[in-house]
């Protein structure tokens, strides 16, 4: 399949692959820590889950989330940047159940009913929709019946009406896919795909949502 979208920024590379955390910290004016704090707490984490990070990035919230773990659970990231697996593996070396994938998210993988909980962060976006709709596969192939599939990412919005600073920022930051991204309904989208029993936490005004679905069986 075609792996190149053209301005796409989901790919982070050089100077912002090295000093990403730093870069997010920045972009969301110092509340990135605690924001991320909250979303990853309101998982609703079990000390023996299986949990899968799809595009798991420097394994900053992935090390929030193995704390959750007991020895018992297990955290699998997925990346296919060599920068960011070299971080991940530095920051998450002290939890012995972490382990990372060097793998594309949106080519098909052979995950099938492995984990309790999938977990993608600001990457969902950064895509076209019908590769979107691989990885959103991908989730629940890799999920056990009834597992857990959170989104955390940008709000479904109109542009025009959020406050002026939220426009300036979107539209400096984000690529073109970003754009359509926030147009979807994504409960009819996940739906369509076999998931159920939405939650949804909203933070910076509902500019972004942390979305949770539960897998169902396909008919």
């Amino acid at each position: 399949m075609n792996t190149s979208y053209p301005g796409s920024k989901v790919a982070v590379k050089g100077f912002t692959a090295m000093y990403y955390d730093l870069f997010m910290n920045v972009i969301a004016l110092g509340k990135y820590p605690s924001f991320i704090k909250q979303s990853i707490k309101l998982m609703g984490i079990k000390p023996e889950d299986k949990i899968i990070d799809f595009g798991v990035g420097t394994g900053r919230n992935s090390c929030l989330m193995l704390k959750y773990l007991s020895p018992k659970g297990q955290l699998t990231g997925v990346d296919s940047s060599k920068i960011m697996i070299a971080k991940f593996r530095k920051k998450c070396a002290p939890f012995f159940n972490a382990g990372i994938i060097n793998n594309r998210i949106d080519n098909p993988l052979s995950f099938k009913e492995e984990y309790d909980k999938v977990f993608v962060s600001f990457v969902l976006h950064g895509f076209p929709q019908n590769v979107r709709k691989i990885i959103i596969d991908n989730a629940y192939k890799a999920l056990n019946n009834n597992g857990e599939f959170h989104i955390l990412d940008w709000n479904e919005s109109d542009l025009n009406t959020l406050p002026f600073h939220q426009r300036v920022l979107f539209r400096l930051i984000e690529c073109p896919y970003a754009f359509d991204f926030i147009k979807r309904d994504w409960k009819k989208v996940l739906t369509e795909k076999g998931f159920a029993d939405f939650e949804e936490y909203y933070f910076f005004g509902k500019f972004i949502r942390l979305l949770k679905a539960s897998k169902r069986p396909l008919r």
